[in-house]
């Protein structure tokens, strides 16, 4: 048996004029609003011509859209389906918002950073979305690969994961009280150094942190030990082991926590601290003593004096009293015993940061 025909290209449309696909839409565009996003975008957002007429209402219909699953501009069609137009207003074709977008150059870009960090200043005054900035807050930078197609994609090219594509610069902000939050994003070309603009983008996420802090009602802030304000912690991997990226936080008042490099000199400072100095932690497998109240872990943490970026003018450098973590493995000769030899990756602290604790260290 045979089939008499071919099947064409199909595609499937959601248009029952009395029901509305995403009606999560509702009460997330309702709190968007609350948080001033059309309002913002209409006052900060300066795109030319009639491309950008109503740019407040047009960067919502943008987000309802990816909200709703749109990963492309004809994905935007979901927004005149069924019922949509009875629940909202000004839902634009696709058409429009692909001309609106086409119109941006990276200046506008910068403007729609600057109002997503208002709007989650104010989603934050209505929800608890940062609870417990005021406490602790860690600010983690990172960046990663977005695979793209096609070798005529503005930007693509191949970083270090050897896979064509974008790279994308985020920074989150979490608290012991709320999950990660995205305060700064930043698509770069894909063949890019991971720390590129990592100094500005630092500097802008604890700028953004700081408004958090500081929002009307807000309850003041716990006195950190050296009798100031408790500081952000900024973590990082060693791609943003640098002069540049850490001085930028320090200038902002942030402590720091970074994977260092191993150089020459940082070998040389680990090979001299002395055995007694190492500290057991809480680490993978690791189990607390009750009796003792310490932890019986194979990672060990120690402290030694150590200026880092030595080479660099009397400006760049950070020195002062480093942190390093041991794990069980390594390639170094072992300075401590076999059984807690120095890992070939080991965690950094700036001097201004606060002495690492089993709850809250990190490899």
């Amino acid at each position: 048996m045979q089939l008499s025909h071919t099947f064409t290209r199909e595609s499937a449309t959601f248009d029952d004029p009395n029901l509305i696909g995403p009606s999560g839409l509702v009460p997330v565009m309702r709190l968007a609003q609350d948080a001033g996003l059309d309002r913002l975008a209409h006052e900060r957002l300066s795109v030319p011509t009639d491309k950008g007429a109503n740019a407040g209402l047009k960067v919502n219909s943008l987000i309802a859209g990816m909200v709703a699953g749109a990963d492309s501009i004809d994905d935007m069609a979901l927004l005149r389906h069924g019922a949509m137009g009875r629940a909202f207003r000004d839902c634009y074709a696709p058409s429009t918002l692909g001309s609106f977008l086409r119109t941006f150059t990276f200046g506008h870009v910068r403007q729609l950073d600057a109002i997503a960090t208002r709007t989650l200043t104010g989603l934050a005054a209505a929800t608890p979305v940062v609870a417990g900035i005021d406490d602790s807050a860690i600010v983690d930078l990172d960046d990663t690969i977005i695979e793209v197609h096609g070798h005529a994609k503005q930007g693509a090219g191949f970083g270090y994961s050897g896979v064509r594509g974008l790279n994308a610069m985020i920074a989150t902000v979490s608290t012991p009280q709320a999950a990660p939050v995205i305060i700064g994003q930043r698509l770069r070309k894909g063949a890019v150094g991971s720390p590129r603009g990592a100094a500005s983008m630092v500097t802008e996420a604890l700028t953004t942190v700081d408004r958090l802090r500081h929002q009307p009602g807000q309850p003041s802030q716990p006195e950190h030990r050296s009798g100031g304000r408790r500081p952000v912690l900024v973590r990082a991997d060693s791609a943003f082991y640098g002069s540049p990226t850490i001085n930028a936080a320090i200038a902002a008042g942030a402590d720091v926590s970074v994977t260092a490099r191993m150089t020459s000199q940082v070998k040389a400072a680990i090979a001299g601290i002395e055995e007694d100095a190492w500290t057991p932690i809480e680490y993978t497998d690791a189990v607390f003593d009750e009796q003792t109240g310490q932890w019986i872990s194979r990672a060990e943490v120690a402290e030694v004096p150590f200026t880092a970026f030595a080479t660099k003018p009397a400006g760049q450098r950070v020195p002062g009293g480093w942190s390093y973590a041991a794990s069980p493995t390594s390639t170094l000769p072992p300075r401590p015993p076999p059984d807690r030899t120095p890992s070939s990756t080991r965690g950094a602290s700036t001097p201004s940061s606060p002495p690492p604790t089993p709850r809250t260290w990190t490899p």
